[in-house]
């Protein structure tokens, strides 16, 4: 226990130093750390004074930057202002000089007015006179001549007009010479030139629906027991057989050329097989229905090909096809159409257009002639409603309604299309007609040509192709010649249908014959 008190001692001694050293040490420190942070705040108030003092200058410094542009800019503008001064003073002063010129117009207009008002009343005053003179002088006229005022205006005005229409006739006469003789020149050197390079048959294919017989016999198996094997063909094929007393022959008959080939072909194939009952015929008509399509296919795509065209709607070649087995005046109608498409691609190389297209107008221009039969209306409206409907290009749906004028072109193609038909149905065996129809319409021109007052005779000649009226020379005058050939070429379209064109020559002679003795 002794021991363990003077340990006590000893280490509440040592805790007591200890103590009282950390405090000394605390208190240095703090000493020290207040004196550091008082030479810290010494250095905070002496930047923070010399950042006041830079921001002052600064400040001063922009306020007299900002002060020196806004007089530059003040100054500037009341520059800008004195000039704009001036600028108004000098237009002012224009205006001025320009308003007193105009009142210096105005008097002096009005002077003029006044002058030439003066003027007026003088010449009215005068024109008066003049008509009191006039009149007077009409008077002493009518007396001298025994004829009023209104028989010499009719007199003159008659002999006017006769000088003026003669004068004219001969003034339409010169141009259209003029006209005439280019414009000839130029379409007979494109015709000529197309003409020479289309290469077609001037005899056109004559189609006669007689089909020949091995002997009298066949006619028998032909009609069959009670008519069984003919009724059974003519409902099959659509067409009348006529078995008649011609030897060795049948005649088909009817208005559809197709179904006429058809029976044709089917009566061949019977003959010539020899087993001739109704479903033989059936099965033989379906045979050759079938071949006769596929060949008016290829037939139409072949003409296609060799006018080099793509691009037309299988419907259009199926029908174009059937033109294959019509006619016109005995002019095969899909031959023709070829040959108007060459003529017409020819002629529109010559004058710069679309030669694909002319072609393509020309070939599809009786388009409508493969449906007529069965439809109502004309062949050239049928063709442009069926192309319209495949979406043909307008420019040949045109020409396809126009080339017979039942509606005026709207393009170069449509004109050459219209004289590429016209030239290749009128030229020297394209066409045949019936002998009563050619001598009717020779008779009709002349009727046309005698129906006109002062004509002595009217001959028609060259197959119809001109006309040559005689007039008489008393009656008519050489200035009336020109508008008489006018009037007949209008009454001839008007009336006829012809092929071409027919020429009209009025030919008007005086012979004075005297004898020297």
């Amino acid at each position: 226990m002794e021991n363990v008190i003077p340990s006590l001692v000893v280490l509440l001694v040592g805790v007591g130093a200890g103590w009282i050293l950390r405090q000394v040490v605390t208190s240095k420190r703090a000493a020290a750390i207040i004196e550091e942070s008082s030479n810290v705040l010494e250095q905070a108030k002496r930047a923070a004074a010399t950042i006041a003092k830079e921001a002052q200058i600064l400040a001063k410094e922009t306020m007299l930057t900002a002060q020196a542009e806004a007089e530059k800019k003040i100054a500037h503008k009341k520059k800008e202002l004195e000039q704009f001064e001036r600028r108004l003073l000098q237009r002012e002063g224009y205006l001025d000089s320009k308003l007193d010129q105009v009142e210096k117009r105005d008097a002096l207009f009005a002077k003029r007015e006044a002058k030439l008002q003066n003027m007026e009343r003088n010449l009215e005053q005068k024109h008066e006179k003049a008509n009191k003179v006039i009149e007077e002088q009409t008077a002493k006229l009518q007396e001298i001549s025994g004829i009023s005022a209104e028989q010499a205006k009719a007199e003159l005005k008659e002999r006017f007009y006769e000088q003026a229409r003669l004068e004219a006739a001969h003034a339409v006469k010169k141009t259209e010479e003029e006209a005439l003789s280019k414009a000839t020149d130029n379409a007979r050197n494109i015709i000529a030139n197309a003409i020479q390079r289309c290469a077609s048959d001037f005899v056109a294919e004559n189609t006669v629906s007689v089909v020949d017989l091995p002997n009298e016999e066949m006619k028998g198996r032909i009609i069959g027991r009670e008519g069984r094997n003919i009724r059974a063909l003519e409902i099959a094929t659509g067409v009348d057989l006529i078995i008649d007393d011609t030897p060795n022959a049948v005649i088909l008959s009817c208005f559809d050329m197709v179904k006429r080939e058809i029976a044709r072909l089917t009566l061949e194939r019977l003959i010539h097989d020899g087993r001739i009952h109704p479903g033989r015929i059936e099965d033989t008509v379906e045979k050759v229905t079938k071949e006769i399509n596929v060949q008016m296919k290829k037939e139409s795509e072949r003409a296609c090909l060799d006018m080099g065209l793509d691009g037309i709607h299988q419907e259009i070649i199926k029908l174009l096809g059937r033109l294959k087995y019509r006619t016109s005046y005995s002019q095969n109608v899909l031959n023709h159409s070829v040959e108007v498409g060459f003529l017409s691609g020819m002629m529109a190389a010559e004058l710069g257009q679309n030669v694909k297209l002319a072609r393509r107008a020309g070939l599809l221009h009786d388009l409508g002639k493969a449906l007529d039969q069965n439809m109502e209306g004309s062949h050239t409206q049928i063709g442009a409603d069926f192309a319209r409907r495949y979406n043909e290009p307008s420019v040949v749906v045109n020409a396809i309604e126009s080339h017979h004028e039942d509606v005026p072109p709207t393009s170069v193609i449509a004109v050459l299309v219209a004289a590429s038909d016209a030239l290749s149905a009128s030229r020297p065996g394209a066409r045949r007609e019936m002998l009563q129809t050619y001598i009717n319409r020779m008779q009709k021109l002349e009727e046309i040509g005698n129906s006109f007052s002062g004509v002595e005779k009217t001959y028609a000649i060259q197959a119809g192709r001109e006309i040559r009226v005689v007039v008489e020379p008393e009656t008519i005058r050489d200035s009336e010649v020109f508008f008489l050939a006018k009037d007949i070429a209008r009454k001839i379209e008007s009336e006829l249908a012809y092929p071409g064109e027919i020429k009209v020559t009025v030919i008007r002679e005086t012979r004075v014959v005297e004898a020297a003795r």
